[in-house]
């Protein structure tokens, strides 16, 4: 998401966002849009239209639809909104609070777009939908909303001047009828000096899925990278929710190098992207480590969380038991030897090691690649059986 700075405006690309399931033609879009490609935008009732250079040298023509509401869907949202003098105050000031909205909602009008409410065509060739180029257009208009909230407005029907002289009418004839009504409810002096105060509401209920945090601006020059404070926003929406539900909050103990190897293990990835590499040199940075550090301790973060970093970086010393019996197993099911040190046990011409957590779990690693001072990297799945665990590690190791 990008180009919008206000709620409204993030709903708008939501409603845009949600259409589409080609990130490729979202994100030449944003492109477009912040290359300064739309142009001549006009917003009418029903639809918003600009020209938008592509490729060719002629602009396309391309537009968005959005439905026009009914003549009684505009008095229920005007008599919310003069029923509220901040509710007109916010709508004066070109914006468009929370509750005014959530005030329209429950008169049963939807201003917002929501998913499959943007109808977006183009004369460029290309059938997505949307194409790049109403995708640029959606990306221009949420920017131009964020500063003035009637032109969302205007698209569902009424223009601005149509709206204020309605609204003034409502307003006058609502403040005749709060001339002329009795007073109702108790005056302050009495509720004040009342024995029994009245019961704090409940709490609002938790949400059952996590909120999007706000999507910051793509520009140069910034002191910190937009997309890593966009990362550290989602984890800490994803750690309040689990607070609110649990009780308490995950990990709490955590170093700061334990919960920077917790951050980067969060991170989306298929591999070595050039957003993950980012973020490892940056954590690797901030924590006194190299971006290699970074890597093999994600990787036995998602091994084994905590306990998988302490495979990774604190040999120990097992007691008598469990680790004396998985050697004896390892060979009664004909495996090749291992050699024993601390947790570890290790066969270093394949390049191959099993290594013994404290919570039980054999952890196994290999050598990449096999040299003189191995570099051990976790790999694979932690397990309570020794023998898969070992098994699993040579046919990977062969393959």
């Amino acid at each position: 998401m990008t180009g919008a700075t206000s709620w409204w405006g993030r709903a708008w690309i939501e409603a845009l966002e949600t259409m589409s399931l080609d990130e490729g033609r979202l994100s030449r879009g944003r492109s477009y849009a912040r290359g300064g490609h739309v142009r001549d935008i006009t917003v009418a009732p029903g639809r918003v239209t600009a020209r938008v250079e592509g490729s060719r040298s002629r602009p396309y023509r391309t537009g968005i639809g959005l439905r026009t509401l009914s003549d009684d869907d505009w008095d229920r949202f005007l008599d919310a909104v003069a029923d509220h003098p901040d509710h007109l105050a916010a709508l004066l000031d070109k914006g468009m609070p929370h509750a005014l909205a959530d005030a329209a909602t429950t008169a049963g009008v939807r201003l917002l777009p929501g998913p499959g409410d943007l109808s977006p065509h183009c004369t460029c060739p290309d059938r997505g939908h949307p194409c790049k180029h109403a995708a640029a257009l959606c990306y221009e208009t949420a920017r131009l909303l964020d500063g003035d909230f009637f032109l969302l407005l205007l698209m569902r029907g009424r223009d601005e001047r149509e709206l204020l002289d309605d609204l003034a009418r409502r307003n006058a004839a609502h403040a005749a009828r709060e001339a002329t009504a009795p007073p109702t409810g108790v005056s302050a002096r009495a509720a004040l000096s009342a024995e029994r105060r009245p019961p704090l509401p409940p709490p609002l209920p938790v949400p059952a899925h996590l909120g999007r945090p706000p999507a910051l601006p793509d520009a140069e020059g910034l002191p910190l990278d937009p997309d890593l404070l966009e990362f550290l926003a989602a984890d800490a929406v994803s750690r309040a929710h689990a607070f609110l539900t649990t009780g308490g909050t995950p990990f709490p103990d955590l170093t700061p190098w334990q919960d920077a190897v917790r951050l980067a293990a969060a991170h989306p990835t298929s591999g070595l992207t050039a957003s993950t590499r980012a973020l490892y040199r940056a954590l690797a940075a901030g924590t006194g480590r190299t971006p290699t550090d970074v890597a093999r301790a994600v990787a036995a973060w998602r091994q084994g969380g905590p306990e998988g970093l302490s495979v990774l970086e604190t040999p120990w010393d097992p007691p008598a038991g469990p680790f004396d019996r998985a050697r004896s197993t390892l060979t009664a099911a004909g495996l090749p030897p291992l050699r024993p040190r601390h947790n570890h046990l290790t066969d270093e011409a394949r390049g191959i090691q099993l290594r013994y957590g404290h919570d039980g779990r054999w952890y196994p690693y290999e050598a990449d690649p096999p040299a003189p001072v191995p570099v051990w990297w976790p790999t694979g799945a932690a397990t309570e059986d020794p023998v898969s665990a070992l098994v699993d590690l040579m046919e990977a190791s062969a393959a």
